[in-house]
């Protein structure tokens, strides 16, 4: 059996750099202010790249960067730029590589675009609108994804590797021990002191009841329950008591910023070992996310060697820290 369910979704989310990162672009103004911190003025309009007759500027990488960090982007350091550089490169490569192979947008795809970006702009924080962002950036980049996606349409995933896979890596599909458990949570300490006197040792419908009637805690009109978790999801404080406690066992109290609790463990789960038809969706999408990396780095390596290319490295606004290009 071959797996491609989801595969669009995946190849476009996962495994690969050229993902639109829409979200945290920022208006000309606030670049212009910023941009001194990435680009030195005096280089702003060198020419970083050349892709066949493409050229591009310490300004367009300079866009590229705050597409992808927003605006909130601490100062970079020279690793961090390095590494983004790589990957404009290889953004430029791969634009090249759709314009010679005829793909392009559509009038509808630029519509449907256009409009999910503008949702995305109207449901962000920041409230910003389309005309923040270059319309001919977007399309590129849209572009590349298509191109890219139409390469990856054969990538499949078979029955065997993800036999294999799970045989090999059992550890990660082991199930931690978890705890359900419920509480009653009081504002005072004297208040939880006078309701752990009247549920301790009681039944389970007292607990639920008493919570009910008196938890100050969101779960209060469901008796107190509170879900199931695992190490690492609850406050310290509050796991060093929960998980010391057998099922059926009520706690003492137990302070923390929200007030006062009293916990009751319901049920405790031991480690359990996830089967593979569980963990089957899980692991094809990790086959998938390799086999996508792997495929890209191929293909990225193969366009350095099919156009002509440069990288002018002293044109650079900062050190370059990874291996040289040429």
């Amino acid at each position: 059996m071959m797996y491609q369910n989801g595969l669009e979704i995946t190849m476009l989310t996962a495994a690969l750099s050229i993902c639109l990162l829409m979200s945290c672009s920022q208006n000309p103004a606030e670049e212009a202010s910023s941009a001194s911190d990435l680009v030195n003025r005096a280089k702003r309009n060198k020419v970083i790249v050349q892709v066949g007759s493409s050229v591009y500027t310490n300004v367009d990488f300079e866009k590229y960067v705050f597409l992808i960090a927003g605006e909130n982007i601490p100062e970079l350091s020279d690793s961090t730029l390095s590494s983004l550089l790589d990957s404009f490169i290889e953004e430029k490569l791969l634009l090249e590589d759709a314009k010679e192979r005829n793909i392009t947008l559509t009038p509808e795809e630029k519509k449907a675009y256009i409009a999910k970006i503008s949702s995305q702009f109207r449901n962000s924080e920041k409230n910003r609108s389309l005309d923040d962002i270059e319309s001919a950036v977007l399309f590129e980049r849209l572009l590349i994804e298509k191109a890219t996606l139409d390469l990856l349409q054969e990538i499949e995933v078979f029955d065997e590797e993800i036999k294999e896979y799970y045989e090999l890596h059992k550890k990660d599909f082991l199930r931690a021990e978890m705890v359900k458990v419920s509480q009653i949570l009081l504002e005072t300490e004297n208040e939880a002191i006078e309701v752990l006197d009247k549920v301790k040792g009681s039944t389970v419908e007292v607990f639920r009841k008493t919570a009910q009637a008196e938890s100050k805690g969101i779960e209060a009109s469901k008796g107190g329950e509170m879900g199931v978790f695992e190490l690492g999801q609850l406050p310290l404080e509050m796991e060093k008591v929960i998980f010391a406690l057998q099922v059926g066992e009520i706690s003492q109290v137990v302070e923390s910023s929200y007030g006062y609790h009293i916990f009751r463990l319901d049920e405790k789960f031991g480690p359990e070992l996830i089967s593979e038809e569980q963990a089957l969706a899980e692991i094809e999408v990790k086959i998938l996310d390799q086999k996508i990396k792997e495929s890209m780095d191929q293909y990225v390596e193969g366009l350095k060697s099919k156009f002509e290319w440069h990288f002018y490295q002293e044109n650079l606004s900062f050190s370059y820290q990874r291996i040289n290009h040429e």
